[in-house]
C-alpha cells in the first residue's frame, strides 16, 4: 500500500507541478518543506544528525536553522525535478554556472572516458540536464532500483528524456556497461558519497568512518578514464552553481585495492570540502557512517 501510494505522489508531482508557474513552485516548495521539518520525523532527525557531524561546533539552535534550510534545499531539488521536463533548453541552459570546467572539456576533447562523481549535493538531475543540453555531450548513469518497480520506471523515463542513459544498480550488467562507455571516450555520472552495497571502501569524513563506492575509483584504474569530483549548491538565486574539482589521480604504486581506497578518500575529501562549505544543500536523509550503521545491523 505504501509503495502504491508513493508512486501515485510522484506521478502527481510529475504531472502536476510542471504546471505550476515557477513562483508558486519555489513557495509550494518552501510551505511542504516548512511542514515535513517542524513534524521531526526520522528523515528530519536523521538529517540534523548528519550536520552535526558536519558543523561539530554548531548548538541546537543552529543546527535547527540548518535542518531547516536543509529541507527547503531538498524540496527545491524535487520541485525543480518535477519541472525539469517541461523546461526549456535556455530555461535548463541558464539554471546552473559550474567552475572548473574545463577539466571536463579537456578531459572529453582528448579522447579519454570521464567519470563525474558528486555527493547529494544540490540538483544532480538539473546539473546533468545541462551537460546534456549545453555541452551536448549524453552519458551513462546508475540508479537505485526503487519500489515499487512503477516507481522505478518513472524515475528512469524522466532521467532518460533529460539525455541520460540510465542503468539498474542491481543485476551485476552496470559496471561492464559502464567500462565499454569510458573506454570508448564516454562521459559516466555517478552520485558517490553512499555505499548501496554495504561493500564499499572504508574512508575517514567528517572525522568518522563511512562507506563510499570503489565503483568510480576502479573503473578510472581499469579503463584509463580521467576521474573527477563535483560539488554542487544552491543560493538565493534560481540560478544553481557548482565545482567541477581537479582530477583524482591514479596512483602510481601500490595493489588495486590500496590505488582504490587511496582514490576513494580523495574523492571523500573533495565531497567533504563542498558540504562543509554548503552543509544545508546536503540532501543526506540516510545513515551514513558506521556508527550510526552499526546499532541498526546489531538489532
Amino acid at each position: 500500500m505504501n509503495e502504491r501510494l508513493s508512486d501515485a505522489l510522484y506521478g502527481l508531482g510529475w504531472s502536476t507541478v510542471k504546471k505550476l508557474p515557477e513562483p508558486v513552485a519555489v513557495r509550494l516548495g518552501q510551505t511542504i518543506a516548512d511542514t515535513v521539518w517542524k513534524r521531526r520525523g526520522k528523515g528530519v532527525l536523521r538529517l540534523e544528525a548528519n550536520l552535526a557531524r558536519v558543523v561539530p561546533d554548531a548548538g541546537p539552535e543552529r543546527l535547527a536553522e540548518l535542518s531547516r534550510a536543509g529541507m527547503r534545499s531538498y524540496l527545491r531539488y524535487w520541485m525543480e525535478s518535477f519541472r525539469l521536463p517541461a523546461w526549456s533548453e535556455q530555461r535548463i541552459k541558464e539554471g546552473f554556472e559550474p567552475e572548473g570546467l574545463h577539466h571536463l572539456t579537456d578531459g572529453l576533447a582528448a579522447g579519454k572516458g570521464v567519470i563525474l562523481a558528486l555527493p547529494h549535493l544540490g540538483n544532480w538531475d538539473l546539473a546533468g540536464a545541462w551537460v546534456t543540453r549545453n555541452l551536448g555531450v549524453p552519458f551513462t548513469t546508475v540508479a537505485e532500483r526503487l519500489k515499487p518497480e512503477t516507481l522505478y520506471d518513472r524515475f528512469v523515463a524522466y532521467r532518460e528524456g533529460l539525455g541520460m542513459e540510465v542503468l539498474p544498480h542491481t543485476g551485476g550488467s552496470a559496471f561492464g556497461t559502464l567500462a565499454r562507455r569510458l573506454r570508448a571516450g564516454g562521459l559516466v555520472c555517478l552520485v558517490a558519497d553512499r555505499d548501496l552495497s554495504a561493500s564499499g571502501v572504508e574512508v575517514t569524513f567528517f572525522g568518522d568512518t563511512a562507506r563510499m563506492p570503489a565503483g568510480p575509483a576502479i573503473l578510472a584504474q581499469q579503463t584509463g578514464a580521467l576521474l573527477l569530483p563535483v560539488t554542487l549548491w544552491f543560493d538565493a538565486t534560481p540560478v544553481m552553481k557548482g565545482r567541477v574539482h581537479p582530477p583524482v589521480e591514479v596512483p602510481e604504486t601500490g595493489t588495486r585495492a590500496e590505488k582504490t581506497s587511496l582514490m576513494t578518500q580523495a574523492l571523500a575529501d573533495a565531497f567533504a570540502e563542498g558540504i562543509a562549505d554548503h552543509p544545508e544543500d546536503w540532501h543526506m536523509l540516510q545513515r551514513l557512517w558506521l556508527a550510526d550503521l552499526e546499532p541498526r545491523e546489531q538489532s
